[in-house]
């Protein structure tokens, strides 16, 4: 266990990084070496205090550290970790996303501020991954950490030690919930959801918040296993909502999604993805266990914009898009919301990611297909919708926006999020 001390060196200054062979910014907050979720030993980042300059300098005194101005602007990590109106998870590791977005949401620094379960997932099935982003959702509130088959990597252990779940009444008092093939870590109250394959354990995922929470979903999305950029989008909706993710493929039903449809008792199926990814023939073939609607684009990324526009029943022209029961979907088209960029190429970090799409600014997930520039598809949505504007009462009367960047600038470049974060500034409003 990290002792109480040594967390608050480390964590008391986020902005302190540590640079990596690589070139990317690692976060203090989850490497505790500079060496990424792997093993290995070596001290944390440190907070060294300089002496002031020498009698008779004329360099600006502080009571501690450097003379004013001597620390270059390129060691400090902005703009890339932040800028005004934007954040970068900086990893391209998604088992460090997952945990440092699991200590972004629940900090386990005070009183009330741990999670009461977290779920661990597996890295070698997305599908599975994916699927668990729904234990975000109410009324579990469960954030997601990833694992490999064998031991714990080390930045999931550390999370772990740190978040220290404390019981989750809802599920029985289980402190962690294993999915599919991961680590069994000693000293919590453990359960286990297994599957044979990807279909089969999104079902019984499915079947073990229905038993916990006491009811099935009304709703049900409904995802391509083998397109997995256009799966993703899923994810952040399904830690929101806490609406469960099930599978198909371009062939058809596999028999545990048509199991889990019926368990749903006729449900409201939304497919995500256009008739390239999910033909009609298998929209057809779901419409036997409910009514089915389908949102969907060509290319990754507009098809996760499409995803971020739609709610179902649709808004009212002109009225405020308000949550009803039983509705589904994200439909922000105004200003003053959250977003989560990911790299198209990286499924497993909307799961890792997705605990982000449910807390703070409650961000819907976009996607980057190309490193240098933003999608046609985002920065079209971005100009239409999500810059805001303020009147003669200043910008402090304004709503606001901000995005979390998911990735280092090899996947989402400084220029993309500068533009981003441009994008997302209140302007005044003519």
């Amino acid at each position: 266990m990290v002792g109480r001390l040594a967390r608050r060196v480390r964590f008391a200054a986020p902005a302190v990084v540590c640079r990596t062979a690589a070139g990317g910014v690692a976060l203090a907050v989850l490497l505790a070496a500079c060496g990424g979720g792997g093993g290995g030993g070596g001290g944390g980042a440190k907070l060294v205090p300089k002496p002031n300059p020498a009698p008779g300098s004329d360099a600006p005194r502080t009571s501690a550290g450097p003379p004013v101005g001597a620390t270059a602007p390129g060691g400090l990590g902005f703009p890339d970790l932040a800028t005004k109106n934007t954040t970068r998870v900086d990893s391209s590791d998604p088992v460090a996303v997952a945990a440092a977005v699991a200590l972004a949401v629940f900090p386990s620094a005070a009183p009330g501020t741990h999670p009461t379960a977290v779920a661990l997932a597996p890295t070698d099935d997305w599908q599975a991954a994916i699927a668990a982003a729904s234990l975000m959702g109410q009324p579990f509130r469960v954030p997601l950490l990833l694992s490999g088959p064998g031991t714990l990597p080390r930045a999931t252990a550390q999370a772990l030690a740190l978040l220290a779940p404390t019981g989750a009444g809802a599920l029985g008092g289980a402190q962690l919930i294993r999915i599919g093939d991961v680590p069994r870590p000693a000293g919590l109250k453990t359960t286990s959801i297994s599957g044979s394959d990807p279909y089969a354990l999104a079902a019984r995922l499915d079947a073990y918040e229905a038993r916990e929470h006491g009811r099935r979903a009304f709703n049900v999305m409904v995802a391509s296993a083998q397109s997995p950029q256009y799966a993703m989008p899923a994810a952040g909706y399904a830690a929101e909502s806490g609406e469960p993710i099930l599978f198909v493929n371009a062939t058809g039903v596999p028999a545990a999604t048509r199991a889990a449809l019926r368990a749903h008792h006729r449900p409201h199926i939304f497919v995500i993805g256009p008739s390239s990814v999910i033909p009609d023939a298998v929209l057809h073939e779901l419409a036997a266990y409910g009514t089915v609607k389908r949102i969907g684009a060509a290319g990754a990324a507009a098809n996760a914009v499409a995803f971020t526009e739609y709610r179902d029943p649709p808004c009212a022209y002109g009225q405020a898009c308000v949550h009803l029961p039983r509705s589904f979907g994200w439909a922000i088209t105004s200003p003053g919301h959250g977003y989560v960029l990911l790299d198209s190429r990286q499924p497993l970090d909307a799961a890792a990611a997705s605990a982000l799409s449910s807390a703070g600014s409650y961000g819907p997930q976009l996607l980057i297909d190309d490193p240098n520039s933003l999608p046609q598809a985002v920065l079209d949505y971005l100009l239409n919708y999500a810059t805001p504007g303020y009147t003669a009462e200043g910008p402090t009367a304004a709503v606001y926006n901000h995005a979390w960047l998911i990735g280092t600038t090899s996947e989402i470049s400084i220029a993309v999020q500068a533009q981003i974060d441009s994008l997302l500034e209140a302007v005044p409003q003519r």
